[in-house]
C-alpha cells in the first residue's frame, strides 16, 4: 500500500471512530429533551446542523452542483430512511421494548455491512470481515445489554437498524460527486420538511416551542456536533475504508454512550461495559487486517497479505 493509500486509510478510520462516537453520546444528551416535542427538536436540529455544512461548503469554496435526478432521489431517500424514518422507528421502538434491546438490535449493522456491502458488489463477504463484524456486534451487544421487548418494538427496532444501514449504502453513489461535505448538508436539509410533516401530524401546533436554557443546550449539542461534524466524518470517511470495514466502527457507539454517562453523571459503567469495549477492539483490530490476495505461482495460487 502506497505511502497516500495508507493516510487515507488512517484518516478514514480516525473520522469513523470519531464519526460513531459522537452519535454515541446522543444517549447522554436525551434525557434534557424528554420533555420537548420529539419531531419538531429532530428538525430543529437537522435544521441547525444543515445550516452550518452549507456555510463550511461556502468557505471552503466548493463550487455548485446541479443534481439528476437519480441523485436528487437518492437524496431524499438518505433523508427519509436514514435520517427521519431511522428518528422515527428509535422514538416509536423505546415504547414497546427496552432501549437496551433497541440499541442490541441496532448494534448489528456491522454483520449487515460485512455481508450486503460485498453482495451489492458483485463478491463474495470477506471471511475474516464478518468474523470481525459478528464479534464487533457482539461487544456492542454486551456494553448495552440486553433488555425486555415486543413483537412490535423488535420489527421497529429492525426498521432503525434498516435506516441506519441506509444512512450508509444511500450515501455511497453521491460522494464521488458531491463530496461529505455535501451529502451530509443535502440530506440534513431535505430531512427537516420530512419530520415537521411527521410532526405536524403528531403533535399538531405543539410540535414547536421556545426551548429551555438546557432544551437549547442539547439542541445545539445535537446539531453541531451529532449532526454537522459527525456526518462530515462519517461521510468522509465511507470512501476511504468502504462500508464493509466502515461499519465495523459502528461498535464505538456504546463507548461514546460509556463516556457522555461518565461526563454528565448519568451512569456508573461496570464490567459488561469495559469487557464489551475489549471485544469492540479486539474485533475492530481483526476487520482492518489486510485481506489475502491470491498470488499466482504456475498452476497454484499460494495466499499472501497485502
Amino acid at each position: 500500500m502506497s505511502i497516500q493509500g495508507k493516510a487515507d486509510r488512517r484518516r478514514g478510520m480516525i473520522g469513523a471512530a470519531t464519526a460513531m462516537f459522537c452519535v454515541g453520546t446522543l444517549t447522554g444528551v436525551s434525557p434534557a429533551l424528554h420533555a420537548y416535542p420529539v419531531y419538531g427538536g429532530q428538525a430543529v436540529r437537522y435544521a441547525v446542523g444543515a445550516v452550518l455544512l452549507f456555510a463550511v461548503a461556502k468557505a471552503r469554496r466548493l463550487p455548485p452542483v446541479r443534481l439528476t435526478r437519480r441523485e436528487l432521489l437518492l437524496v431524499v431517500l438518505l433523508a427519509l430512511v436514514g435520517l427521519a424514518a431511522f428518528n422515527v422507528f428509535i422514538v416509536e421502538s423505546t415504547r414497546y421494548a427496552d432501549p437496551a434491546m433497541v440499541g442490541t438490535i441496532v448494534a448489528t449493522v456491522p454483520i449487515v455491512f460485512a455481508v450486503a456491502t460485498p453482495l451489492m458488489e458483485g463478491r463474495r463477504p470477506t471471511p475474516h470481515v464478518v468474523v470481525a463484524a459478528v464479534v464487533v456486534a457482539m461487544g456492542a451487544a454486551v456494553t448495552i445489554g440486553l433488555g425486555g421487548a415486543t413483537l412490535v418494538g423488535v420489527l421497529l427496532a429492525l426498521g432503525a437498524l434498516g435506516g441506519e444501514v441506509g444512512f450508509s449504502l444511500l450515501a455511497i453513489p453521491l460522494l464521488p460527486k458531491l463530496g461529505a461535505v455535501r451529502v451530509a448538508a443535502y440530506s440534513a436539509a431535505a430531512a427537516v420538511p420530512l419530520l415537521l410533516i411527521t410532526g405536524a401530524l403528531v403533535d399538531g401546533p405543539r410540535m414547536l416551542r421556545a426551548p429551555s436554557p438546557s432544551e437549547a443546550a442539547a439542541l445545539g449539542y445535537l446539531a453541531v456536533v451529532v449532526t454537522a461534524f459527525a456526518f462530515f466524518c462519517w461521510y468522509d470517511a465511507l470512501p476511504r475504508l468502504g462500508a464493509e470495514r466502515a461499519g465495523l466502527f459502528s461498535g464505538f457507539l456504546p463507548l461514546g454512550t460509556i463516556v457522555a454517562a461518565l461526563v454528565l453523571g448519568t451512569g456508573h459503567p461496570g464490567w459488561p461495559e469495559f469487557l464489551g469495549a475489549a471485544l469492540v477492539v479486539a474485533g475492530l483490530l481483526l476487520g482492518l487486517q489486510p485481506a489475502p490476495a491470491p498470488v499466482p505461482v504456475g498452476r497454484h495460487t499460494v495466499e499472501q497479505a497485502e
